[in-house]
């Protein structure tokens, strides 16, 4: 009967006394004169299988000689087993080798750095660190999807390539199908020609699909969206990558306050889930990455975050009796120690909304007060800024103000514009990076070792 290594930890009752195959890869090889072990992965679960083999087979010498990573297939007796770590073992009847490792390996039996794991993004994910890191990568992708299924949000792919400039095209990847090797066309003004290229314009990547996603919003009351995003500022930071993927969710009829009970029952909802689904996982990262992780989850989904306007951040950050780094002021951004201070300060989750309006992007919606814009980011502790939302502006003489003032072309977005022409409504949305939502979850310090191959400056190997 040929079968999978989680289906042994799901139900290991329903094997006992039979014969059973599995084919996998091998993590250990131990061996005496008469018998031996084998500790065998296949994929299917975070933990191994041990396989006991002896003399008997006719390969025994082959099998005690076999490299980590060969492959085998194996058929033996599923055994239950007495005061042992694991409650079941293979008495093997017959190994069969698939296929040898060269006994240069990189993965031996020891612990290797992060730095050095990067170095062979390829092979890393047979290490537990990083079986467990994609195995909760996997599983929080498909909780996102169920919770906005399971909500009435209609998932939308919006473009990647565009000309619509959302969060600043200073950010964006120019896209270009010229001869980059010969020299450019150019106009009247002597500037590059876009013209000529492919699209006949200058176009992009898209650093967000929010300005696409409005549009369907009206359409669909709420929609979501969830694919990779692509920045080029050239950052070196250990939250920061060129390449990652987001959640942008729009809701037509929804306010800033609704929006955020929105955000905490969906972080909320995927916590639970990769906890329930991920049990293996997480108890590996509690015990080897960060101490406190489980403790960390569980309060997370007690708390009632708390609501707090940007000025009041700033004066709790003020009055505090500690030196900073960067002193607090009410008109700028809060700086990592700042996020990190109002969290501890309110022992949990803080939304910190109503920012100043010179600070965010030009499509927020304007506070009565003319000053401030219905933003709000989410802090949580231990990671910071999480989430990132606002109303939207639905004023279209508002709107068109702010990028006048900006000095931004209506005609570019024009079709972002008729959103507030024809049928306009009070409408927000939040964006959620992926792979910081992943950090916290996994109590992994740096970005590039929560994505399978990370994309950051000077950094485009594999």
């Amino acid at each position: 009967m040929e079968c999978e290594i989680k289906d042994f930890f799901a139900n290991p009752e329903n094997f006992y006394g039979k014969e059973v195959t599995i084919s996998g890869w091998i993590r250990t090889v131990r061996d005496s004169k008469t018998f031996g072990f084998l500790e065998i992965n296949d994929g299917s679960f975070f933990k191994n299988v041990q396989v006991v083999f002896d003399d008997k087979l006719e390969n025994f010498e082959k099998i005690c000689k076999l490299t980590i990573a060969s492959t085998v297939s194996v058929t033996g007796d599923f055994v239950k087993t007495e005061n042992a770590k694991q409650a079941f073992e293979i008495h093997a009847n017959k190994v069969e080798i698939l296929g040898e490792a060269d006994s240069d390996y990189p993965l031996q039996k020891k612990r290797h750095s992060f730095e050095y794991l990067r170095t062979i993004a390829h092979l890393r994910p047979r290490t537990n660190t990083f079986s467990a890191i994609f195995r909760i990568r996997s599983v929080a992708a498909f909780a996102i999807h169920e919770y906005f299924q399971n909500n009435g949000y209609v998932y939308v792919h919006t473009p990647i390539i565009t000309c619509a400039d959302c969060e600043g095209s200073a950010e964006m990847f120019k896209l270009t199908t010229m001869n980059l090797r010969e020299p450019l066309p150019v106009d009247e003004e002597g500037k590059t020609d876009f013209s000529q290229d492919l699209f006949g314009k200058e176009t992009y990547i898209t650093g967000s699909g929010q300005l696409h996603g409005e549009t369907f919003a009206a359409a669909f009351r709420k929609i979501y969206t969830f694919g990779p995003t692509l920045r080029s500022e050239n950052s070196n930071t250990k939250t920061h990558a060129n390449e990652f993927w987001m959640i942008e969710p729009e809701i037509s009829f929804c306010d800033l306050e609704q929006l955020m009970d929105i955000e905490e029952d969906c972080l909320k909802y995927i916590v639970q889930k990769v906890m329930e689904r991920c049990p293996e996982e997480i108890d590996f990262c509690d015990q080897f990455i960060e101490k406190g992780l489980k403790e960390k989850l569980n309060k997370l989904l007690n708390s009632s975050f708390v609501r707090i306007d940007h000025k009041e951040a700033i004066d709790i950050l003020k009055k505090a009796d500690r030196t900073w780094e960067f002193e607090p002021e009410y008109g700028e951004d809060l700086a990592k120690e700042h996020e990190k201070y109002i969290t501890e300060y309110f022992n949990g989750p803080v939304f910190v909304k109503n920012w100043p309006k010179d600070i965010k992007s030009y499509y927020m919606k304007l506070n009565p007060d003319g000053k401030t814009v219905a933003a709000v980011d989410l802090e949580v502790p231990g990671a910071g800024e999480i989430m990132g939302g606002s109303q939207r502006e639905d004023d279209l003489e508002k709107l068109q103000k702010v990028m006048k003032e900006r000095g931004m072309k209506e005609d570019q977005i024009y079709w972002y514009m008729d959103l507030r022409r024809y049928g306009t409504n009070v409408h927000a949305g939040f964006g959620l990076g992926f792979e910081r939502l992943l950090m916290y979850l996994t109590g992994m310090e740096n970005i590039r070792d929560v994505i399978p191959y990370p994309r950051t400056p000077n950094n485009c190997d594999f």
